[in-house]
């Protein structure tokens, strides 16, 4: 009886010590003022749930609308994932944040991230090795080796549609669009174009994506595990991929400009070392991953706002046409062609606009700063969301009204258009989204009309937005 009323004694101590360290924690101002307006919300889980279950409920910006009418329009303050956190919002925070990486603020993921991306070098960090990626990307970005990847693009577009879409009355769209962009990732990364090979890949990868948003709770036969399994599976395939393209380099069956992995395996670091097989499945991964899961759920969008806007989709058909016409049978896309799909890609920002695939991202103070007028202490997470600028009557005037032509010439503001981010993080692979959407787009319009099965089918942002159903519709073939 003594010890229970001692563990009772224990608790009530504990928790008493844990209200006033959150009184004082709460109240504390930081070395430059007051910390930012806002709630903490519950002990330890903080405010995590509302974030994430208004994604969820499809409508992700409630989170931040309510707390920016409530507290403040620049910055509050909140709990998030476990850490103390705050969301710059507007055009002005996007701005502090990305012009400030590497300076006051660095990239940050939860520590669940590592269990499923484990890092190979126990001498660096995951951020480290992220920064080297990042370093490496725009060789295999660059303007001269993007025109090449068009015509690829289109070769695999016209298989796509042909294997996926055509002679079908009815598809789910969502899935089609995770195929052609996943198709399109594994053939321009690792020269993977065979649909079998593609096929095994695509399960395991599902299972990752899924583990990689999950309540990291590694338990047999929670989505958590099934990711790590999943990551684990795929990069003991990628390196029997890696060891082979090492033999086909050398007897020169491979080409050392024919995609990122021979890339890889031909690059040095400054000090003249070359990446470790394991180490160069790690990035593959995460690029098959960043390369096809964003350019999917755009794609999705595009199709359902086509369906729900005819005038829009007439525009989208009258440009893709002319330039169809201009081509000889069979004649594959270039560069040119997709330079003149102007209308499309302003169709396409506004869809990106709307549902942007990247809701927003994490960065950690890496000192003590300002913003505002108001302390974010160093450790601090911080927040950006594309929805604070790209949702809001301030930037964009009857913000829920799709409008292509707000993106008619110079376009939307600096740091108000930020679908891909912003800064030295701004997404490497933009360009390559462009080219593979603008590709999707002239296949699909070019081919069909459509119409939704489900006409006012829910959304779910989780993390990104996708259709709940994964947007059925019936297909209308073009007569010839």
């Amino acid at each position: 009886m003594e010890a229970f009323y001692a563990t009772l004694l224990c608790l009530f101590v504990s928790f008493v010590f844990l209200s006033l360290h959150l009184l004082f924690y709460k109240t504390k101002p930081g070395a430059g003022g007051p910390l930012p307006p806002g709630k903490t919300g519950w002990p330890v889980i903080g405010e995590s749930l509302e974030f994430l279950s208004t994604g969820w409920k499809g409508h992700p910006e409630k989170f931040i609308f309510d707390r920016m009418a409530r507290f403040s329009s620049q910055v509050f303050r909140t709990h998030l994932l476990g850490e103390p956190a705050a969301v710059l919002c507007g055009s002005a925070g996007n701005k502090f944040l990305f012009s400030n990486e590497n300076k006051l603020v660095q990239a940050w993921w939860p520590s669940s991230v590592d269990k499923i991306f484990p890092n190979v070098d126990s001498q660096t960090s995951s951020k480290e090795e992220a920064i080297k990626m990042r370093k490496m990307l725009p060789n295999f970005l660059k303007p001269e080796a993007l025109h090449r990847y068009v015509g690829i693009m289109d070769h695999i577009a016209r298989r796509h549609f042909a294997d996926g879409w055509e002679n079908k009355e009815e598809v789910v769209v969502f899935p089609l669009a995770k195929n052609y962009t996943f198709w399109l990732a594994c053939r321009l990364f690792v020269s993977i174009e065979d649909p079998a090979q593609v096929d095994k890949f695509a399960a395991p990868f599902n299972l990752l994506a899924s583990g990689l948003i999950s309540i990291p709770i590694d338990l047999p036969g929670t989505p958590f595990n099934k990711g790590i399994k999943a990551s684990a599976y795929i990069r003991k395939e990628l390196v029997a991929i890696i060891k082979q393209r090492k033999l086909d380099l050398e007897e020169g069956k491979a080409s050392p400009t024919q995609d990122i992995l021979s890339h890889m395996l031909l690059t040095s670091n400054e000090d003249g070392k070359f990446m470790h097989e394991a180490d160069i499945a790690n990035k593959i991964l995460g690029l098959l991953i960043g390369g096809h899961d964003t350019a999917s759920s755009a794609c999705t969008f595009i199709v359902k706002y086509l369906a729900e806007l005819p005038e829009v989709y007439e525009g989208v058909y009258k440009e893709q046409m002319e330039i169809a016409k201009s081509k000889a049978p069979g004649e594959l896309l270039n560069w040119d062609d997709l330079q003149k799909m102007k209308y499309s890609w302003n169709v396409a920002c506004e869809v990106l606009r709307l549902a942007p695939p990247l809701q927003g991202a994490f960065r950690e103070a890496l000192a003590d700063f300002s913003f505002n007028g108001f302390s974010i202490p160093k450790g601090w997470k911080l927040y950006w969301s594309a929805n604070s600028t790209h949702k809001n009557a301030d930037f964009f005037p009857e913000p829920q009204k799709f409008d292509p032509s707000r993106f008619d010439g110079s376009g939307p503001a600096p740091y108000t258009f930020v679908p891909f981010g912003g800064g030295p993080r701004m997404c490497p692979g933009k360009e390559y989204a462009r080219l593979e959407i603008l590709v999707f787009m002239h296949h699909l319009v070019t081919k069909f009309k459509w119409e939704k099965m489900i006409p006012d089918e829910k959304i779910v942002v989780d993390p990104m937005p996708i259709p709940a159903k994964g947007l059925p519709i019936r297909l209308h073939p073009h007569t010839a």
